[in-house]
């Protein structure tokens, strides 16, 4: 019997200082926090963060890893020496990642606080795990979602304009993946068929960012805070969270996974960067009109994302280097059976050079 299913973290908080309930709000999950985060954030964040957990006990521990199985392993063992009964990750992708595996191996809550909206990491009960080389290992599933997801919008739009950016370029795939794999019948994330309110949730996301995303772009690269910023840091970060996890992932995730094998300057690109690019390939695959092909190529464009492949950095890969990507992009551990099982890596390689051709005609 397949069931419908629909997960989600317990509280999510954003606004403007929203960093300072911090200690107040991880109290509810404990009395002494082990904090996860690196030594540039805390450099940046320190005085704050300090500020907000002020009377709340925590042991700092920098992140400077990878975010393998190995780290959490070895960061698991650390939480069980410092005797904490909450995990708080503050940072980018990865950091929240390795916080949710080391939560989950010691069977701690975790609060999650992010740096940039980079990604739509903070929400979910996944954490996305590579070697210690960089390559893409595998999805790691959790039995449950962040306990808390706390997103100050004023330290978000601090980060560089690409983060932000990025995120929209990542969140932008949300439903074009969810309305593949409901159209599969292939399961979510979340471990069930898609549920109406995870693929309306994928829906309300790329209508947000469709709405609001080039007023916010603009908006941030002033550091202003306004109604369109907030919005997309939720489309970001909330609805693309549950989005992707309700709704499904398909091609656009499996072929950015896909780039890991191949070695050079595409690994300077963010995790949004390349997203962006592979959804237009999953358009190609899915043989949209050139019409819609044109609306997500544009809008990506308008915020600075790669469209081409020397905006990838891939203007010298070979035809045989792009078959690897579409190997590894196929493989069971990814998800393009969640737009065709019958996809071959050869027809995912010629997709990513015909996306070159059809941004070239506009």
């Amino acid at each position: 019997m397949a069931y419908r299913v629909f997960r989600s973290p317990s509280r999510y908080i954003q606004g403007v200082g929203a960093i300072d309930v911090l200690g107040k709000e991880a109290a509810a999950y404990g009395k002494k926090a082990f904090l996860l985060t690196d030594d540039f954030v805390w450099g940046l964040l320190q005085e704050k963060v300090e500020r907000a957990l002020e009377g709340f006990p925590y042991h700092y521990k920098a992140f400077t890893g990878e975010a393998s199985l190995e780290e959490m392993v070895r960061l698991a063992d650390e939480v069980a020496d410092a005797t904490v009964d909450v995990i708080i990750g503050l940072g980018g992708g990865k950091i929240i990642d390795v916080a949710k595996g080391i939560a989950a191996a010691c069977e701690l809550p975790v609060v999650i606080v992010p740096t940039t909206v980079s990604t739509d990491a903070p929400t979910s009960a996944i954490s996305v795990l590579y070697t210690q080389d960089g390559l893409f290992d595998h999805y790691r599933f959790y039995a449950k979602n962040p306990d808390l997801v706390l997103v100050d919008t004023q330290i978000v739009i601090q980060a560089p304009i690409r983060f932000f950016a990025s995120g929209m370029a990542d969140a932008l795939a949300t439903c074009a993946e969810a309305l593949a794999t409901k159209a599969s019948g292939e399961n979510a994330l979340a471990g069930g068929l898609p549920t109406i309110a995870g693929t309306a949730i994928a829906q309300a996301c790329e209508e947000t960012l469709f709405r609001d995303g080039l007023s916010a772009f603009g908006d941030v690269q002033k550091g202003l805070v306004t109604p369109a910023v907030e919005a997309i840091v939720e489309a970001n970060t909330l609805l693309s969270g549950l989005g992707f996890e309700n709704g499904g992932l398909a091609a656009a995730h499996a072929i950015h996974n896909g780039f890991t094998a191949l070695k050079g300057e595409v690994h300077r690109l963010t995790h949004g960067e390349i997203v962006g690019f592979c959804l237009l390939v999953q358009l190609v695959l899915e043989a949209r009109p050139c019409e819609e092909f044109q609306k997500y190529s544009q809008f990506l464009a308008a915020i600075g994302m790669p469209t081409t492949l020397a905006e990838m950095h891939l203007t010298g890969a070979t035809h045989e280097e792009l078959v690897k990507v579409g190997k590894l992009a196929v493989a069971q551990s990814n998800t393009m059976r969640n737009l065709n099982k019958n996809i071959t890596a050869e027809q995912v390689a010629d997709a990513i050079l015909a996306v070159d051709g059809l941004v070239g005609k506009e």
